[in-house]
């Protein structure tokens, strides 16, 4: 057997079995370290046809992060995975998430935002007074950004416009206020603002505009 061949079917292998158990949270707290040294999210040693880390955003003011990944992303059986993470107890602990089939890639004229999803804090249960009512939400989103957008403001944080124009943001929020979504605003190459969404719109103000026009 060719040794490229037996290298794909190990990763293969591999990736199938990494979903539970420890090898997920050694795999996610992997990818966060990348992150904090200003890497790639993307392991070198993971070939992206068998396990793609599309995006992946921490936030150390308040020790939260979000993974996007996409398996088998060339597979009509291509399944996709959202991680939440949170640092607690000195160390990047795996707090929840979601799977479901990925989305077709779609082109964004500005911007475009999906629900990621949202887990209670680790704190519900570890830490005192262990009360389902004062544990916070963390929370992500999928965004999705035009090609002449330079960076987006997510609350009072700045992300950069990835080269492939999709990113995910965390943030946290009281239990009381699960839904409260920070504004998103998507600025330009020269500074400008180009589009923004607030806590509950359903559209961003550039797409409110064209619709507008149209109508």
């Amino acid at each position: 057997m060719p040794s490229g061949t037996g290298y794909r079917r190990r990763m293969q292998a591999w990736a199938q079995a990494l979903w539970t158990g420890p090898r997920w949270e050694s795999f996610l707290r992997g990818v966060v370290r990348r992150v904090l040294a200003g890497d790639e999210p993307q392991p070198w040693w993971m070939p992206c046809r068998v396990l793609t880390v599309v995006s992946a955003d921490v936030d150390t003011a308040t020790g939260v992060g979000a993974i996007w990944i996409v398996a088998r992303p060339k597979s009509p059986r291509t399944r996709e995975h959202i991680a939440l993470l949170e640092w607690h107890g000195e160390q990047w602990r795996h707090a929840g998430g979601s799977s479901s089939p990925a989305d077709d890639p779609v082109d964004v004229e500005v911007l475009d935002v999906h629900h990621g999803g949202s887990v209670l804090s680790l704190t519900r249960s570890i830490d005192p007074p262990r009360s389902l009512t004062t544990a916070p939400w963390i929370n992500c989103v999928k965004v999705l950004l035009g090609r002449n957008v330079g960076h987006v403001l997510i609350g009072g944080r700045q992300i950069e416009n990835p080269t492939q124009g999709r990113l995910i943001a965390v943030w946290t929020s009281p239990n009381n206020r699960r839904a409260a979504r920070p504004v998103i605003v998507a600025v330009g190459r020269d500074g400008t603002e180009l589009s923004r969404l607030g806590p509950h719109d359903s559209l961003d103000t550039h797409t409110w505009a064209r619709l507008r026009q149209e109508w």
